[in-house]
């Protein structure tokens, strides 16, 4: 009778999830931060949709990252993964809470969400002994 050979895993066993985690957490700083900025600086209210995506970008950037540092390996895969879900969770919530459209910024989100993230989890998996 052979042994059975154990598979061993290289990383955490939810890379996603974490960087969800971290994500969350970014977009929560960067959108109490543009509130800050538009409350007590000149900043307009024209302007915080280029801002907005740039939070989303850079909240998914931090959650490719630690994903990619989580993982391992296939950084640009879990990064453009984390990207993806939480463009989609992002989209799901507006869809849900405020009736908001599908349209072509909603693409924008998806696809600067899944590059940043994609970016972020080579990085992170880059940073990783």
């Amino acid at each position: 009778m052979e042994p059975i050979r154990t598979v061993t895993r290289s990383g955490s066993r939810m890379p996603l999830l974490y960087g969800l985690f971290a994500a969350i957490l970014w977009l929560g700083a960067g959108a109490l931060i543009l509130s800050l900025l538009l409350r007590y600086s000149g900043l307009k209210e024209t302007a915080l949709p280029t801002l907005a995506l740039l939070v989303h970008g850079i909240s998914s950037l931090a959650g490719g990252f630690t994903t990619g540092r989580r993982a391992g390996h296939k950084g640009w895969y879990f990064g453009l993964l984390l990207g993806a879900l939480y463009a989609l969770i992002v989209l799901a919530i507006g869809f849900l809470a405020a009736d908001a459209p599908l349209s072509l910024e909603s693409l924008s989100l998806l696809a600067t969400a899944a590059g940043a993230g994609t970016i972020g989890g080579m990085f992170g998996v880059g940073t990783r002994r």
